[in-house]
């Protein structure tokens, strides 16, 4: 894809990435606040699996604002930065808002899908969930604790599109090691796939690559529209 664009009004803190830093850091600090009067808005507004009694519709839109823990936040909050603040002064606050949330809906939907999967697979007949050591749970609160929350999804679909439209460009991991963000983007993309197969950790591993399919398929979209910038 072409590389090349015009720097002319390039803002660092473009509209829409200021708006979604200031909502997440605000959602964060109210994650922590309410938890001293009882109140989890993790369990509340994050996603549940759809087959769980905890689930809500608005949960597909307002998990993506919703993080676990610090290094969650900032982490998804700086490449929301670094590769976000690229993307909006290229494609315009409109398209970048709207891409941002396809990548988020679509990391939903696959992780649901994916969940599914595993319910049908291992869970679908039984009334309840033995854990071990005397811990056994009914199967609806074992699918309300199927929760997903955060940005990574999108996150993942901002770093495909600024691998797409830069691929010659340097990342430096760590701030040391240079990569290209074509090789960064699929090496990812590789260890993230591993990662869902092998399991372990409690990573949404297949939302992360379902942000970046549906970030694919919008790009490839525009591109064969001749709409990849605007």
């Amino acid at each position: 894809m072409n590389e090349q664009y015009s720097p002319t009004g390039f803002r660092v803190l473009p509209t829409v990435v200021k708006n979604l830093l200031i909502i997440n850091v605000l959602m964060f600090l109210a994650t922590f606040t309410l938890r001293k009067f009882n109140i989890d808005l993790n369990d509340i507004l994050g996603l549940h699996f759809f087959k769980a009694s905890g689930f809500r519709l608005y949960q597909i839109v307002t998990y993506m604002f919703m993080h676990g823990n610090f290094e969650h936040l900032f982490f998804n909050m700086f490449a929301l930065w670094m590769f976000g603040a690229n993307m909006e002064n290229i494609w315009g606050s409109k398209r970048f808002l709207l891409f941002y949330l396809v990548c988020g809906l679509g990391a939903g939907l696959c992780q649901e899908g994916v969940q599914y999967i595993q319910y049908a697979t291992q869970l679908a007949g039984f009334e309840s969930v033995d854990l071990g050591g005397n811990m056994v749970l009914s199967m609806d609160r074992y699918l309300n604790l199927m929760t997903t929350v955060g940005a990574s999804g999108a996150i993942y679909g901002l770093l495909l599109a600024f691998g797409m439209m830069f691929p010659n460009s340097m990342i430096y991991l760590y701030f040391l090691f240079p990569i290209r963000a074509k090789w960064f983007v699929i090496g990812y993309a590789v260890i993230e796939l591993i990662s869902g197969f092998v399991g372990g950790g409690n990573v949404a591993h297949f939302a992360h690559l379902g942000g970046m399919l549906f970030g694919l398929i919008l790009i490839l979209h525009w591109k064969k529209k001749g709409e990849l910038y605007g």
